[in-house]
């Protein structure tokens, strides 16, 4: 038989790297997406495919999508793992910057999609896996515009569920907690240069803190465990809607649900420490 064939996004390190390595081990041909293919060589010694991609641009992300199914004639597994972090206050981050946030972590996503689509509705088979984020059915302080892609691929991802399943393609969600990759550290980076001065510094510095101190960095799940839960999912005869993996994420997602939103934000200040009163 053919070997099922995933494209994986966001592929150069952390979660991207770990799935596409975790496809590969089980026999998939995978391709393995990101912006830089010199960041991707440890991927092409281990017998992965890379394709140099950006996913807000649609030139690049058709080219990708023609090169695999030139190359491979069919298209099975779509993760959608490109994203990024970058918080600060609703008031001191650019709409620019804001807009390019969404474009990386909603719009690609959503145009890969499109993209993909008409090659599994074909086959009449598929699996798209989004990656979204326990920060996708929680709140954070200063984090208002990536929780803001993630609740939007959340809903996406939902709808799509029920407009794809008559084509025998999955729509699966995977809201990891906190793991070890660099997201937290660029969040951070970002946090302390848009936030760190004027009106919201105290809480940016709380904030940033919380997010890359010694504690954190201790409590977080590697991407291997990321990397498990989606070929779980994709191999799955009947795969779960939702996977909620690593540190944090399952409690969180829990105490939202039953907390009403003041207690929640009040959970929210104390894990963060920040204050209720501005300095």
């Amino acid at each position: 038989m053919t070997p099922p064939v995933a494209l994986v996004t966001g592929a150069s390190s952390g979660i991207g790297e770990a799935t596409a390595l975790k496809l590969h081990a089980l026999g998939y041909t995978v391709y393995a997406a990101a912006r830089r293919l010199n960041r991707m060589q440890s991927l092409v010694a281990a017998g992965v495919h890379v394709v140099a991609m950006d996913v807000t641009d649609d030139d690049s992300m058709r080219a990708g999508i023609q090169e695999i199914i030139a190359r491979s004639g069919r298209i099975d597994v779509l993760v959608n793992n490109a994203g990024y972090g970058a918080y600060g206050a609703v008031e001191d981050v650019s709409i620019d910057e804001a807009r390019q946030q969404f474009d990386v972590n909603v719009f690609g996503a959503a145009r890969l999609t499109q993209l993909a689509l008409p090659h599994m509705r074909k086959q009449r088979a598929g699996s798209i896996v989004n990656i979204t984020s326990m920060g996708g059915k929680i709140h954070t302080p200063l984090g208002a515009w990536y929780h803001g892609t993630k609740f939007a691929l959340e809903a996406i991802s939902d709808c799509l569920r029920l407009e794809v399943a008559p084509f025998g393609i999955d729509v699966v969600v995977i809201e990891p907690g906190g793991i070890k990759t660099e997201w937290a550290r660029i969040a951070a980076d970002h946090l302390r240069a848009t936030s760190g001065q004027g009106a919201y510094a105290c809480q940016a510095r709380a904030m940033a803190e919380s997010m890359v101190g010694e504690a954190s960095r201790k409590r977080q799940s590697p991407p291997q465990l990321i990397a498990d839960t989606i070929a779980k999912a994709v191999t799955a005869r009947r795969p779960k809607t939702r996977y909620a993996v690593g540190f944090g994420a399952k409690p969180m997602i829990f105490l939202r649900r039953w907390l009403s939103d003041r207690a929640f934000d009040s959970l929210m200040r104390m894990a963060t420490g920040i204050s209720r009163k501005a300095a």
